[in-house]
């Protein structure tokens, strides 16, 4: 009976001490950290710069009065379809300056000038149409060849480029050749007017005012009646079709564009449009942000490569979300840019481990600011802390919010 007493005595103290232990080490130890989880996953991913941009005819023509005189007034509206030759509206001369010698010699200097610029125009007009037909031909060329696997594909697609650019440089000296003939035809109108003036005939004081080009009204700049000045602008027509988009990007992120890149326009009211970068302004100026900053920003130009149909409610001066994409993937391993922060001059997170945080170097690749690449370190399905701070050291239990 002693010897179980004294047994019996060794087991409650034993147990006793352990628990008294149990509670000691339940009572110093740390509570874990509560921490925001999530794993490292793959999908696509984005490097991209979105800015405010706006639309814009690509060619603006201002129309200007070509005599001194008394303006009729302009009973088109904004908008308003014209044609080259159409009537935008008309000039009685001021009768002093019809009279004047020197006026009249001027007037058939510009004349000449006009004629010979005519003819200029014109021969390169023809220059222009032999370039576009031999590039049709070598094109044409080239694909009855592509089946022989004679050419490179690289090869057609020059060819395709230099026959686009044929047919463009030939309509750009088309429509050059319609505005020195517009020209031509207001110095004659006006050496005309000072024939008439001289010889009694009043019939044709009148001076039109006509449209250069094929497009619409734009802006009416001098809409009412009276006194106007020879230069003096009357009103600014242009192809509303034919739209770009201009977009104003900081210098920093400016020098990160070249011509090519891939844009794409939101926020407009309509589908999602593409563009291309054309042109980064190699001049930069100084803007005003709506907090007060002082910022440096370059215009950068875009056009639009999506079918005109996506886009035919569009009209100059329209706001867009221009997004500029830099780089793309279409399968990355990916965490959140948040989760990552320097340690001993490299990139590191904090894993999770049976409920421990570990700390884990790891390589990365780009990064757009909310996701960035890894590269090395991880696999899908780790998981990370998100939001990492100073509670958190190597082997520290944590817990999932």
């Amino acid at each position: 009976m002693t010897e179980k007493r004294f047994t019996g005595r060794w087991l409650f103290w034993g147990l006793f001490a352990v628990l008294v232990v149990g509670a000691i080490y339940l009572t110093v130890r740390s509570d874990p950290v509560w921490v925001d989880l999530v794993p490292a996953s793959r999908g696509p991913m984005e490097v991209s710069i979105t800015e405010e941009g706006k639309t814009r005819v690509k060619d603006r023509y201002l129309v200007s009065s070509p005599v001194a005189g008394y303006l009729h007034r302009v009973s088109l509206e904004v908008g308003d379809p014209v044609a080259p030759g159409q009537l935008l509206t008309e000039v009685d001369p001021m009768p002093a300056s019809v009279l004047d010698a020197r006026s009249r010699a001027e007037a058939e200097a510009r004349v000449g000038a006009a004629r010979s610029a005519l003819n200029s125009a014109r021969q390169k007009v023809a220059a222009a149409e032999a370039e576009a037909i031999f590039a049709a031909r070598e094109l044409r060329r080239l694909q009855a060849l592509t089946d022989s696997h004679f050419i490179s594909e690289d090869r057609l697609q020059q060819a395709e480029a230099a026959d686009e650019r044929a047919q463009a440089i030939l309509r750009s000296a088309r429509f050059d050749e319609e505005v020195m003939a517009h020209e031509l035809s207001a110095a004659r109108t006006r050496l005309e007017v000072s024939a008439a003036r001289v010889t009694g005939n009043d019939d044709i004081e009148r001076v039109a005012v006509k449209s250069p080009v094929n497009g619409a009204i734009l802006e009416i700049v001098r809409k009412s009646e009276g006194v106007i000045q020879a230069g003096e602008a009357v009103l600014e027509v242009g192809d509303p079709g034919a739209l770009e988009v201009v977009v104003e990007v900081l210098s920093f992120d400016a020098v990160k564009l070249t011509p090519g890149v891939r844009v794409r326009l939101t926020g407009w009211g309509g589908t999602t449009l593409e563009a291309t970068v054309r042109r980064v302004e190699p001049v930069g100026f100084e803007d005003v942000s709506a907090l007060g900053v002082e910022e440096q920003r370059v215009q950068v130009v875009a056009d639009i490569v999506s079918p005109v149909d996506e886009w035919k409610m569009l009209g100059d001066g329209y706001r867009v979300d221009a997004t500029f994409v830099l780089w793309e993937a279409d399968d990355v391993l990916r965490i959140p840019a948040s989760a990552i922060f320097q340690h001993e001059g490299a990139s590191h997170v904090f894993r999770a481990d049976e409920g421990r945080a570990r700390l884990t170097p790891l390589v990365t690749g780009r990064s757009n600011g909310l996701y960035t690449v890894v590269k090395d370190g991880l696999g899908q399905g780790d998981l990370v802390v998100r939001h990492p701070d100073r509670q958190l050291e190597e082997g520290v239990r944590i817990r999932s919010r």
